[in-house]
């Protein structure tokens, strides 16, 4: 007599995880590592891109609806100046680091897979 416990419910390749970070091409854990961070970055990215471009939409309709209203057209403007500046403060980053890279002898900060070959030797 069969119980239940003795059915063998695995697939026949094992479990697998999903998706990109599934490892089924067996890759390396720092070749995982980087995609990871590259896809972080990158959404992260789009995201500031997005809020930006939000920002200076709901600026622009407040300027045009203030109406005259000195508080709404300074709240309008602020919002402006607001995206203004985090989309520098994000452009203004990548040339940071890499800068701090070089100073500090690293000349491939922003090429992770570079980098982590030569951390690995």
């Amino acid at each position: 007599m069969n119980k239940l416990a003795d059915i063998n419910l695995a697939p026949e390749g094992g479990f697998k995880g999903f998706g990109a970070l599934g490892l089924e091409e067996g890759q390396s854990a720092p070749a995982v590592f980087t995609k990871f961070i590259s896809s972080v970055i990158g959404l992260m990215t789009i995201i500031a891109i997005i809020w930006f471009v939000l920002l200076m939409i709901m600026g622009a309709i407040g300027i045009i609806s203030s109406g005259g209203d000195k508080a709404a057209l300074e709240s309008a403007k602020k919002r402006i100046t607001t995206g203004i500046l985090g989309f520098v403060v994000v452009i203004a980053a990548i040339f940071i680091v890499q800068l701090i890279g070089k100073l500090i002898g690293i000349p491939n900060i922003l090429d992770l897979p570079v980098l982590l070959e030569g951390i690995q030797q």
